[in-house]
């Protein structure tokens, strides 16, 4: 069995669950792994509304993780990542995997959430772009092409993360060549990093999607260029560790993909879908 999850937050961050509980949120889900992935410390004036882990707990994160991989050893191979965002400093310490998050778009002197709320993503498109949608989500997409090399991670985080809020085209529309342009630029310049992309389901379990990050124009495209997937939940609680896991591999399989990569001691490893398709 390879149902795995590699994008989890707890209350170390953002979460709602701690750690062990994550876990055995994982194993009644059937995972054979789980991958801890707390959102890495931001300076304070990155970071107003307090969502990140704070520096101070860095080492209070990395010891609880490590003390639950020995814990359930034999039970469920845990793995202790970190989602990096692209405002962060280098993390000091080694890791099993990264995250390369974008979570910001830099305007004004100031840096603008991509995805906090809806009435924020509003607000800042209209003080700091003119209304204009397209001009913030090619400002999102430029720092959505340095991410991976900023970051150094080996997976690209939600990776059209400035649709959260645009189901249905509420705020734009996503098959206009000017949206479409800068996400495929910045997706070709990721590419050259050779990271894993992942399928992101977090948005649907929190309410404000119906269907995984990215679209699949975006997934296609990897596809066609060689490129390698994950499916994961972003999940901040432990029921919703594997959450619509089956659609997400459904959207992988309709959009050409036979394998995607798991995590396993030796490093990253390609798995057929059908773990995920249960």
């Amino acid at each position: 069995m390879t149902l795995q999850n590699l994008h989890t937050h707890t209350v170390f961050g953002d979460g709602k669950n701690t750690p062990e509980e994550m876990v055995l949120g994982a194993l009644s889900s059937r995972c054979a792994s789980l991958g801890f992935s707390e959102h890495s410390p931001l300076p304070p004036a990155a970071d107003p509304d307090g969502w990140t882990m704070k520096e101070a707990e860095v080492g209070a994160y990395r010891a609880e993780i490590l003390r639950l991989r020995e814990k359930y050893r034999g039970k469920i191979d845990i793995f202790l990542g970190l989602e990096q965002d692209f405002d962060s400093p280098p993390p000091a310490e080694k890791y099993d995997y990264l995250i390369g998050s974008v979570h910001s778009v830099a305007a004004g002197g100031r840096l603008l959430s991509v995805d906090n709320t809806r009435e924020s993503f509003v607000q800042a498109v209209r003080e700091h772009f003119g209304g204009d949608f397209f001009a913030f989500a090619r400002a999102y997409y430029r720092r959505m092409a340095a991410a991976a090399e900023k970051t150094g991670c080996q997976i690209a985080g939600h990776f059209d993360l400035v649709t959260k809020f645009n189901e249905g085209g509420r705020f734009f529309d996503e098959a206009d060549p000017r949206y479409r342009s800068a996400a495929l630029e910045a997706l070709e310049a990721v590419m050259e990093r050779d990271v894993i992309f992942e399928i992101n389901t977090g948005a649907m379990s929190r309410g404000y999607r119906s269907a995984p990050y990215p679209a699949p124009f975006l997934l296609e495209a990897i596809r066609k260029k060689g490129g390698r997937i994950c499916i994961t939940s972003d999940s901040h609680s432990a029921g919703t560790v594997t959450h619509a896991f089956p659609q997400a591999a459904e959207l992988a399989r309709d959009c050409g993909f036979r394998e995607l990569w798991v995590l396993a001691e030796g490093g990253f490893r390609p798995a057929g879908l059908e773990a995920h398709l249960a």
